[in-house]
Parts: C-alpha cells; sequence; structure tokens
C-alpha cells in the first residue's frame, strides 16, 4: 500500500477533510463548493435546476431547514416531462436569491464530546420536516447537524403530531451514530411522549415508538433559544400551520358507530337482538333474554336500551340507530308522543341515556335491512327447556391443533419481569438502575395499559395479556384442550385499521 503525497496533511491545525474544512474552532463548509453556487445564474432549464439542487444538497448538513427552503426549486420540475414545459417562477426566483445570502455565513459546526448529552429541536412545515442537533457548552447552544427532509405522497397527509413523530425518526436514522452513542433530550413542547405508549395511536406512530425505543430520549419543554443561528426554530411550527396541539389531536376523529336493535315477544317471554357495527365496518352480535311478559312494543324499548348501554359502556362517542318500530323511533325523535305511563317511562329513560352521546341520530328501516337483529331477538325469545345445560355459541377460525395459547390473567403482589414496565407505563417513573432504566424505555413501546393490565402490542392480531411465568406454564399445558372465544371483545376493538 502506497500514500498518495497530494492527498497527506502532517501537522496542520485546520485544512479540508471528506468535504468539509476542519478548523480548531470546528467544522466549517467547504469554500469552494460554497462559490460555485454564488456564481450560477438563475436557472433557465430542468437541467440547471437539477444541478442546482445536487450542489445544495453536498450543503445540507450546515443549512437550516434545507429541504423548506428548496421547496420552490422542486415545484419548478413538476409536471415537467419536456423541456418547453418548464418554468421558472418568481417564488422560486426569490428563494434562489435568499439561498444565496444564506451560503455567505453559514454556521460553524462543531463536534460531539464522548458521553456528551445533546440536544434536538423539531420544526414541521406543510410539505416538509426538519431537526437540529445542538450542543450546550458554557450556556451557549451550537449546532452540530441539520436534518431536513420533503415530505412527499402520503407523507403530506401526516397529522401534525406525526409530522413531529417523523420528524425525529428521520433525525434518528440519519444521525443513528450520534443516537446510539449519547443521551438525547428533545427540547418541544408537543406530547411526544405521551403519545408513545397509548393504545389509540396510530398504527405507524406504533412503529416508530419502537423504532426510536432503542435509544436513550428524553423529551423536555422547550427554553428560550440561545443560538442566534437556531432562530429558524424558535417556533416549532410554520406560519402556514398555526396550530397547538395536545393530546386531542392523537386520535382520530370519531366517527359513527351504527346500532340495530329489534325486539321480540312472546308467550314464553321476550327477547332483544342488538347489532352493533363499527366505523370499519367490523360487527358485533348481543343477544339479551327476559323471564317476563312484555309487550312488542316495550321489547322494542329494551332492546334499544340494551345497545344503547352497550355502546356507551364501550366508549362511543357518535351513535346511529336504526330500528324498525316506526313508534319507538318517532317517539325520540319527538314526532309522536307517549300516552301510556308504562311508554312515557321507557321514553324519559330513552332520552336520558342518548344525552349522554357527543351526537345521536335514530332512523326507522324496514324489517328485511334489521334481519340480523331479528333474528337473534326471536331466538333469545325461546325457550329450550330439554335441554339440561346453557348452550354456548362459539367461532372456531383455526384447528385445535394451530391455535396458540391461550393466555389468562393471574393476580399476585409479588414482583417479577413485568413490574418495571408496569410502573413506568402508569407513572412515568423509571428505575434508579441507568442500565435498567434503559432497558425498560426500549422494552416499553411494545407494551401498553389497559384496565391496569399490561397487555404486549402485536400488528397482526389482538394484544396479549401478560403473565407471570410460573402462570403462562400452567395454561400452555391446558392450551391444546382449548378453544378461544370472543369474550370481552369492546377491548380488544378499535377504530383504525
Amino acid at each position: 500500500m502506497k500514500l498518495k503525497p497530494s492527498k497527506c496533511s502532517f501537522g496542520e491545525e485546520e485544512g479540508p477533510f471528506l468535504g468539509h474544512f476542519i478548523t480548531a474552532r470546528g467544522i466549517k463548509a467547504n469554500r469552494k463548493k460554497i462559490e460555485v453556487i454564488e456564481r450560477i445564474p438563475s436557472p433557465k432549464t430542468k437541467k440547471q435546476v437539477q444541478s442546482l439542487n445536487g450542489k445544495l444538497a453536498t450543503l445540507t448538513r450546515f443549512l437550516s431547514k434545507a429541504a423548506e427552503r428548496s421547496l420552490p426549486f422542486f415545484s419548478t420540475l413538476k409536471n415537467c416531462a419536456k423541456k418547453s414545459d418548464f418554468k421558472w417562477t418568481e417564488e422560486a426566483e426569490k428563494a434562489f436569491q435568499e439561498m444565496k445570502a444564506l451560503l455567505k455565513d453559514l454556521p460553524t459546526l462543531t463536534a460531539p464530546i464522548a458521553g456528551e448529552t445533546l440536544i434536538l429541536y423539531l420544526g414541521i412545515a406543510q410539505e416538509a420536516v426538519s431537526s437540529v442537533l445542538i450542543a450546550e457548552r458554557d450556556g451557549v447552544q451550537t449546532p452540530i447537524y441539520f436534518v431536513s427532509k420533503a415530505l412527499s405522497g402520503s407523507e403530506l397527509n401526516y397529522r401534525p403530531i406525526e409530522k413531529f413523530v417523523y420528524a425525529l425518526v428521520i433525525t434518528a436514522r440519519r444521525l443513528r451514530r450520534y443516537f446510539q452513542a449519547h443521551p438525547i433530550v428533545v427540547l418541544t413542547d408537543q406530547p411526544i411522549c405521551q403519545i408513545q405508549y397509548k393504545p389509540e395511536t396510530s398504527g405507524r406512530l406504533t412503529k416508530w415508538a419502537i423504532e426510536l425505543g432503542e435509544h436513550e430520549i428524553n423529551f423536555c419543554a422547550r427554553s428560550p433559544v440561545k443560538g442566534q443561528i437556531l432562530a429558524d426554530y424558535l417556533a416549532e411550527t410554520t406560519a402556514d400551520m398555526p396550530i397547538t396541539l395536545d393530546l386531542e389531536t392523537i386520535a382520530p376523529v370519531p366517527e359513527f358507530w351504527e346500532l340495530y336493535t329489534d325486539g321480540a315477544s312472546g308467550p314464553e317471554g321476550a327477547g332483544t337482538g342488538v347489532l352493533l357495527t363499527v366505523p370499519n365496518k367490523e360487527e358485533h352480535t348481543y343477544a339479551l333474554r327476559f323471564n317476563i311478559k312484555a309487550t312488542n312494543n316495550e321489547a322494542e324499548y329494551e332492546a334499544l336500551l340494551a345497545g344503547v348501554r352497550l355502546a356507551k359502556e364501550i366508549g362511543v362517542k357518535k351513535l346511529q340507530a336504526y330500528v324498525d318500530s316506526q313508534l319507538v323511533a318517532n317517539q325520540i325523535n319527538g314526532t309522536f308522543d307517549a300516552h301510556d305511563e308504562g311508554m312515557q317511562s321507557y321514553l324519559a329513560l330513552a332520552r336520558c341515556l342518548v344525552s349522554e352521546f357527543d351526537d345521536f341520530q335514530i332512523s326507522q328501516v324496514p324489517r328485511t335491512q334489521n334481519k340480523a337483529a331479528d333474528v337473534l331477538s326471536k331466538l333469545a325469545a325461546l325457550k329450550f327447556n330439554h335441554l339440561e345445560k346453557k348452550v354456548l355459541v362459539e367461532e372456531v377460525f383455526k384447528k385445535p391443533i394451530e391455535l396458540n395459547p391461550l393466555v389468562a390473567a393471574v393476580e399476585e403482589t409479588e414482583s417479577c419481569w413485568m413490574t418495571n414496565i408496569f410502573e413506568f407505563l402508569k407513572t412515568g417513573l423509571l428505575h434508579e438502575d441507568e442500565k435498567e432504566a434503559k432497558k425498560i424505555g426500549i422494552k416499553a413501546p411494545m407494551y401498553e395499559l389497559r384496565d391496569d393490565t399490561l397487555y404486549r402490542k402485536s400488528y397482526l392480531g389482538p394484544s396479549y395479556r401478560c403473565v407471570r411465568a410460573q402462570a403462562g406454564r400452567k395454561y400452555h399445558r391446558r392450551s391444546s384442550r382449548r378453544i378461544v372465544r370472543i369474550t370481552f371483545w369492546f377491548q380488544n376493538s378499535r377504530g383504525e385499521n
């Protein structure tokens, strides 16, 4: 192996290295690359714009919000299949001159010190996300690396809180070496930390939380920006996105759930059938039998009340009810009056229950459109005196030998493998031991709490209820003889795919 003298430097305090200029103060941009861009006239062809974007890409490490500033250049390339379609707009010319002015005073970057805690600022725009990694020394914040990315395709439809998390994910991927070697503190006023452990979050947020879990990332409220070069990050959003985020922006806008009910009365008693349809068209059925005599109208009211109570217990906010009883639908809508004392009591109770929803609507439908609830109500109204035991109707989608082990909850008070994870998700407090705290921070995004019960998340199926090792072995031995029932379905149903 031989060294090429022209590429070697010895005993120098500063000089070019890997495309940058290294000095005792820090890392500077290569002045030759800047001068090339300063001499470029305004582009007149598509190829010249592409060449300009390529040259700017070599300096993005030093450019604050480079992608956002380059958006006017990208827009000139859209719908430009032919040379005659190219148009250099006034907006692009203005951005070009501002970019040249910015290049004249690029910041000097610093290199992190081993074990140093680094600070990250995030910023989002309508079509771009950006961030800056900085080091704070002697009360002065100095940039280490600027990161930015232009959004495209479905990324443009991300909610603001998703754009903030996406900016963090993009930064962690691009600066992986820094994230693995240093603790990172994200200064933000957005609830990024809280949404990572909420089961209501979307699938992409859950996957991003797991991806970020391998790093030691903490979140703190924003403090005054001390570096003049970081003025771009004084506001986390641009002027075209004047929003204030809170936890309510995490969940999607609730949609209407559909409720179909029907009641049946006969000499053997009364029965009700309920069909509840989730916005994603998943259906759930419920039947109720009364061992008392009831008229058809009373049975119709009982069916509606049972369905409304069920929807309320699940947490439905908007409900559209369908009944085939003209009397029930019109009395609740106020079209008909209730003269009978019994009907007046039912009507008062029904109106009290439906008033607790954010939005409730009820409509009458033909019996042909309410077949499922009609069949359930008639089945529930019948007696099966010849049967000695109850008949449980179960749905089996797999052969018993293919079923996953059935796991049930075991309540114990002693500490176990899931105690620290449970306490962290519930209180947000980490273990005193630094190594153990880091392990918990990595594992926690894979779990969630529902009703003070710990569950392991799953992408392709329902969440797994966590138990101790001894209980797990106990139920594993019994799993081959069990059939998994569809019970407590409302604990696993979500309003998103």
